[in-house]
């Protein structure tokens, strides 16, 4: 670990969206989680954070353009860089730009991807020479989701979050995410699944196959994709299957929910299909719509920027 500390210098990180291409929600864990078997991908749909670390104070300070966030101690950022700070045994103020395009509780994962990319560029400002999987592990203690985006851009999630399995889908694809612009809160959505099943089914075989595998095919991806979540919550936001029949009516080789929503996705085959797609719903709904390349990277920054500079955030 360096003894310097990079003081009066900032880093721009962006932080990408996920969709979940198949989640099953297994049994309880001692620990109260939920047991998970996920894939996961990251959207290149980006929050931006612009971490600055201030020698003028010692106090954790952050602004987002989104006014309805809470900036304390309830946000997963704040609670990321506290975390970083104790594991680094570090005292210094640190200033936090968050920029938001990601919808809240929205099943992309918003959230969790901010707190992975505090932990990436702030671990980077301080010249912690941590590696990835160090950072995952502080990222598990934060949140079940946090530590796939350190693995990002596919990988298998198990657990309760904090095993990844890093894997690769061959071919680019393209994603129309629609947010009906209402939040689903996580814990009730396991409250409802909980309430509208008897038993649990077992993983399937294709499961065990992806993790001995590390190259995919959508092909395969397509045919499997699935979200324990839908029966229980479509019934009460009907709006939610609407959106999924509508995707698919307008190209999508596949849709689905992501996580517990209230976003649901749809694949295509080419950017010029998901436009049309999304175009047609900007112009047909109020819904949040987005088309985007699903990720080819992970977390990514822009380099470590002194005092004086005024470049902003990436674009």
């Amino acid at each position: 670990m360096a003894d310097s500390m990079a003081l009066g210098q900032e880093i721009n990180v962006q932080a990408p969206a996920k969709v979940n291409l198949c989640i099953r929600v297994l049994g309880r864990l001692p620990n109260g989680y939920h047991e998970l078997w996920s894939l996961m991908h990251s959207v290149d749909v980006f929050d931006h954070l612009k971490i600055r670390l201030n020698p003028d104070h010692d106090r954790i300070h952050i602004t987002c353009d989104n006014h309805t966030l809470p900036v304390d101690q309830r946000n997963l950022v704040y609670r990321a860089v506290e975390a970083v700070l104790g594991r680094a045994d570090r005292s210094v103020g640190v200033d936090i730009e968050l920029q938001k395009a990601i919808p809240l509780a929205a099943g992309l994962g918003g959230g969790s991807s901010d707190a992975a990319a505090t932990i990436y560029g702030l671990s980077h400002l301080l010249n912690l020479e941590w590696e990835l999987s160090h950072m995952s592990e502080v990222g598990a203690e934060l949140g079940s989701d946090i530590p796939f985006f350190f693995q990002a851009p596919c990988a298998v999630v198990r657990g309760w979050g904090q095993e990844v399995i890093p894997c690769t889908l061959k071919g680019q694809r393209w994603v129309v995410l629609v947010n009906p612009g209402f939040p689903i809160e996580t814990k009730w959505a396991y409250e409802q699944l909980a309430g509208c099943r008897s038993d649990v089914l077992p993983l399937s075989t294709w499961t065990a196959s992806v993790e001995e595998g590390s190259s995919l095919s959508w092909d395969e991806i397509i045919e499997a994709m699935e979200n324990d979540f839908e029966p229980s919550l479509f019934p009460v936001y009907p709006i939610l299957g609407f959106i999924k029949e509508k995707l698919r009516a307008l190209g999508a080789r596949a849709a689905l929910l992501s996580g517990s929503g209230a976003t649901v996705f749809g694949v295509f085959d080419d950017p010029e299909g998901a436009k049309a797609a999304a175009t047609q719903l900007r112009n047909d709904t109020q819904w949040l719509v987005f088309d985007a390349p699903m990720g080819s990277t992970g977390l990514s920054h822009t380099p470590i920027l002194h005092e004086t500079s005024t470049e902003g955030l990436p674009v």
